[in-house]
């Protein structure tokens, strides 16, 4: 059984910087692709970043949604089983639960989409006041 326990949320400024971190275990990590989603109440979750099962300089991918595009940086540490989120320049609408997830295929670029992720974790809160 896959477990995905999330961490480093908290409250925060506008401008500040936090960094989640998503530990994975009872299985492999290494080859699946990871993201990063956050959903706030009575909305849809989103996307937010994603990232390829590789690291490597040529097959290493790495993707984000629009709104994170120059503040958010998803990397990975396969050794540690861990991929984590650096979010910068944080603005009060980043507010919500942000949640990591492994994708259903191996080896992949990756997605955007929910569906295609077939594990998640419980989330850890991101606050940012004004």
């Amino acid at each position: 059984q896959v477990q995905l326990v999330e961490s480093g949320g908290g409250l925060v400024h506008a401008g500040d910087s936090l960094k989640l971190s998503c530990v994975v275990s009872g299985g492999a990590f290494n080859i699946y692709p990871m993201a990063w989603f956050r959903q706030t109440p009575g909305k849809e979750r989103e996307f937010v970043a994603g990232i390829s099962w590789s690291t490597d300089a040529t097959f290493g991918h790495t993707f984000n949604a629009d709104f994170a595009k120059g503040r958010f940086t998803i990397s990975r540490d396969n050794p540690k089983n861990t991929v984590y989120l650096q979010m910068d320049s944080l603005k009060p609408e980043d507010t919500a639960v942000y949640y990591c997830a492994k994708h259903k295929l191996a080896y992949g670029l990756g997605s955007r989409v929910s569906s295609d992720f077939d594990s998640w974790g419980r989330g850890t809160q991101v606050t940012v006041s004004s």
